[in-house]
């Protein structure tokens, strides 16, 4: 009973870090999709409904479409975009099929360095791990 617990044990930690390694390559591809100048590559981690919510330093917008209006107007050029850089993330896997995301965010631009910190909920789906709902500041 105890080899079985073990194996039980063992299989549930590969399944986490396997989907760990998942939602990385998640913010991975959105990352290189942005330092691209490619918004709406960047959008394809978020989920595309109208439910998604995103929460900024101007309050909460619902829905994906709204979201990449609103990146497009923030956004409108290569050179607004910079560069961004991910760093501190930590992945807390909230069960098979949800995960809680913190990590810092910095965009690289001729004339500043704007920062800040996120927080965004994954959910699992049949294409793929998606950004649910995003928290950025």
């Amino acid at each position: 009973m105890k080899n079985l617990f073990t194996i039980i044990l063992l299989s549930s930690f590969g399944i986490f870090f396997s989907q760990e390694k998942d939602i990385l390559k998640v913010l991975h591809t959105q990352q290189t999709a942005w330092n691209n100048g490619d918004i709406e590559n960047f959008m394809k981690g978020y989920w595309k409904d109208d439910s998604l919510l995103f929460i900024g330093s101007k309050g909460p917008t619902y829905g994906w479409q709204k979201t990449l209006d609103n990146y497009k107007k923030t956004y409108p050029n290569k050179e607004m975009m910079g560069i961004l850089e991910f760093s501190d993330i930590q992945v807390k896997m909230l069960g098979k099929k949800h995960a809680y995301v913190f990590g810092k965010w910095k965009l690289i631009r001729a004339n500043d360095t704007p920062n800040g910190i996120y927080t965004l909920v994954f959910q699992k789906f049949n294409d793929g791990w998606k950004i649910i709902s995003d928290h950025t500041n």
